[in-house]
């Protein structure tokens, strides 16, 4: 049985994301600051997907299938 994420646990990708976001607050705007902004987004997306896969649903889309 796959394990569910609950409200109070935070995933390590979150977590990472609100530290990279946290840093490029403390920056002047530029391409660094941007960097580190585009980080956070890219961990937050994947935060979602494997949230996504943890709950079982088919992150693609499509349909799933049974064998």
């Amino acid at each position: 049985m796959a394990r569910l994420q609950t409200s109070t646990e935070e995933s390590t990708f979150l977590m990472q994301a609100r530290e990279f976001l946290n840093e490029a607050r403390r920056l002047k705007p530029g391409p660094a600051r941007n960097e580190l902004r585009e980080t956070a987004k890219v961990l937050h997306e994947l935060a979602r997907l494997d949230a996504a896969s943890m709950s079982g649903t088919a992150s693609h889309g499509g349909p799933r299938f049974n064998s």
